[in-house]
């Protein structure tokens, strides 16, 4: 009757083995002998094994450590066991585990389950470890069945004093380009690694006084790595040093440390001064984003993208690390890889960015600063050159700038270099980190009369025949304002209120708005793209401040009034754009009322396998009428090429007259009454057939027409005509 009984469990055993593996954890282990043990006792064995195997397989170390011998628990205590299953998972990536039971044979004092384990990963991806051996006892002191435990139930080689092992193949990072192809940054820069065996070094206090001051940390650092974080066998990495460190120091390293040396590439920026609020910088991960790296392979040592397209295009240009997860012996030969998967091979990029191009507007823009009167009150200047048609960024370009090699973590510079040219930024007041394309955000003074006239036009409150007499001042009670010349311009149009940057005229119109309704200008800002961000995201942007009636009162303490609308129709007041956003909303003028995404990234790919990045994207069609554009397009277009526009006389002998050139000055008071105005200049060209926008900027130089009009008259003549 026994007999019968104990084949009948074996049975139900062995088929609910070949069951789904969703359900196997929580299924009777099969046997594949007879097992000479009361069926009562199989139960309890197979509970034991179950419930050990299922508390893995949901990280519960203590429920594993209690089903244990009891002298395994005395042997191995509950914190040892843990940090040991720790470190292996940490070493896998491991994110879950399923068993597979294949049969379980023994007597009545010793039973063996043999069984499948996978190992889901993060890193290395899924494997199976085949044929495991889980050993179970019957223990007199816990009354039952369990686990004779050894490290070999991690891995078998571990019982032996084996160890997990991961060899990582981190890819080289990916270079940048302009558009031309041109390199922008590389891994070209060069530093030495220092290697030493451990269980090598002839005279260890020499060399680590030598390691310390070669790699510049304290010598208790290098003490701490070698005696206490580093076995006697390893060959440690003591760091990285620079060439002219390696050329004065290596022949002392290799006597006194038997050092090793090995060229490692780090990251440089080919123009270093050029492009360094587009491009960014790289170094190492803060505290917070070290889980996140180490999910996908990488370490705290890694070099990663901090700011500019380094950061945001991070991933791209790192790719992704492979590596082997082995078990290796005490002596170091490897028994056994348990998993390999290939690195992802970075991209390289290339920007909408023209580098010829931005050369140039950096150099015109330094000369200005180094030769000009108005530059000793101005703090800084941007200039933005956009393509009208696709949103692509062929210029972003922020003064002053800064060399952006020496925030990088191994300098080509040098460190001592990189450290004095990091303390001139620091103590700089003029912020040369801002880039002030995106986050410089100013009152826009009269670039803001492109909008107005738009919103006064598409909303009817004026059409092309509306006339009004700019006497030279403008008043609504006891409020007068004045224009900007003083008997003022006569008889005005839409179209030649903007050639003539008149004033009153806009005065006006910001008060007619307002009257029709509180919310017209300020919902045609918001239409063309003030107020918000405008979604460039390869960098950080800020917002600006577009005041509505809704808003007026957190940066006023004050309702919205007329006055509101009359400060905002000139640019003045509340309002603040950066140049980025008054190049998309000019944009918008030349090509129809398309309010496009920007775009610094054009390609991605590897050598001449490229994949186009930047789309053309709409992300505001403001349909507007083609009639009402034209009007301020003619204005804009004679504020250049009419002897009353108010830029004429900086463009009168240029060769850009034959291409055409369309713009608009803006001269833009700033709080403090003491110092000059910012200076405006927005252009598109050609007139008939618009390709580009560019935006000039310059704080507080003076006026637009003085300033911002002739710095964007040389960048337009460089690029239509070449250097001359």
């Amino acid at each position: 009757m026994r007999f019968v009984i104990l084949t009948h469990v074996i049975a139900l055993l062995f088929l609910a083995a070949c069951r789904a593996s969703a359900e196997q954890s929580a299924l009777p282990l099969p046997t594949t002998a007879a097992v000479p043990t009361r069926g009562a006792d199989l139960a309890s064995a197979e509970e034991a094994a179950r419930g050990f195997l299922d508390a893995w397989r949901i990280g519960d170390f203590a429920e594993m450590h209690r089903l244990l011998t009891f002298r395994n628990r005395e042997l191995t205590p509950l914190d040892e066991f843990r940090a040991a299953y720790q470190s292996a998972q940490d070493q896998l990536t491991l994110e879950r585990i399923e068993y597979m039971p294949r049969n379980l044979s023994g007597d009545a004092r010793l039973l063996t389950l043999q069984y499948d384990m996978t190992f889901h990963t993060r890193n290395l991806g899924r494997f199976t470890d085949a044929k495991r051996s889980l050993h179970l006892v019957m223990d007199p002191q816990a009354g039952g069945w369990r686990i004779a435990w050894s490290r070999a139930d991690i891995f078998a080689e571990m019982g032996e004093g084996a160890r997990l092992v991961f060899e990582a193949q981190v890819p080289s990072r990916a270079n940048i380009y302009d558009r031309h192809g041109v390199a922008l940054a590389d891994q070209n820069g060069r530093m030495v690694r220092v290697l030493a065996n451990n269980a090598r070094i002839p005279d260890r206090d020499v060399c680590f006084q030598l390691l310390a001051e070669s790699l510049e940390v304290p010598l208790a650092e290098i003490e701490d790595l070698f005696n206490l974080r580093s076995r006697s066998h390893w060959l440690v990495d003591a760091g990285l040093i620079e060439p002219d460190v390696f050329i004065k120091n290596n022949d002392l390293m290799k006597v006194y440390c038997g050092a090793e040396f090995r060229q490692q590439p780090t990251r440089r920026y080919v123009h270093g001064a050029l492009l360094p609020h587009v491009i960014g910088h790289v170094g190492y991960p803060d505290a917070t984003e070290i889980p996140q790296l180490e999910a996908i392979g990488f370490n705290a040592e890694t070099i990663i993208g901090k700011s500019g397209v380094e950061e945001s295009m991070n991933d791209i240009l790192a790719g992704r690390p492979g590596g082997r997860l082995s078990l290796v012996a005490p002596d170091g030969a490897r028994l056994r890889a348990l998993s390999e998967v290939p690195s992802r091979i970075p991209e390289s990029l290339w920007l909408t960015i023209d580098a010829g191009l931005q050369a140039e507007v950096a150099r015109l823009i330094q000369q200005g600063y180094a030769s000009s009167p108005w530059s000793a009150g101005s703090s800084g200047a941007s200039v933005v050159i956009m393509d009208v048609n696709n949103g692509e960024i062929l210029t972003m370009y922020s003064y002053p700038a800064y060399d952006g090699n020496i925030l990088n973590p191994f300098p080509t510079t040098g460190r001592a270099q990189a450290a004095e040219g990091l303390q001139v930024i620091v103590e700089d007041e003029r912020k040369p980190l801002l880039n002030r394309t995106t986050q410089g955000a100013y009152p826009t003074g009269s670039v803001m009369k492109g909008l107005t006239a738009i919103a006064a036009l598409e909303s009817g409150v004026y059409d092309e025949t509306t006339r009004y007499n700019c006497t030279g001042s403008w008043a609504y009670g006891t409020d007068v304002r004045y224009d900007w010349l003083r008997g003022g311009h006569g008889i005005m149009s839409v179209q030649t209120g903007v050639t003539n940057s008149c004033n009153p005229f806009f005065y006006q119109a910001g008060f007619s708005l307002n009257a029709r309704d509180p919310w017209l200008l300020p919902s045609f800002g918001r239409l063309l793209g003030l107020g918000k961000l405008t979604g460039i995201n390869s960098i950080q942007e800020v917002a600006g401040i577009l005041p509505t009636p809704e808003n007026v009162a957190i940066y006023t303490g004050l309702p919205w009034s007329y006055a509101h609308a009359v400060n905002l129709s000139i640019g003045q007041g509340e309002v603040q754009a950066t140049p980025l956003q008054m190049a998309r909303l000019y944009a918008a003028i030349a090509n129809g009322g398309y309010l496009l995404r920007p775009h610094l990234v054009r390609e991605r790919g590897i050598l001449d396998q490229r994949t186009r990045v930047a789309e053309r994207e709409v992300m505001v069609d403001a349909q507007l009428k083609p009639a009402n554009l034209a009007i301020v397009r003619r204005g804009m277009c004679d504020v250049v090429n009419s002897y009353s526009g108010t830029a004429a006389h900086q463009f009168y002998i240029s060769p850009l007259l034959d291409i055409g050139v369309c713009g608009k000055t803006g001269t833009a008071q700033v709080p403090d009454e003491d110092d000059p105005p910012h200076s405006w200049f927005i252009a598109y060209a050609p007139a008939k057939e618009p390709q580009i926008v560019i935006v000039t900027m310059v704080e507080t130089a003076g006026e637009g027409s003085a300033i911002a009009a002739p710095l964007t008259r040389d960048i337009l003549e460089y690029y239509y005509f070449g250097a001359r």
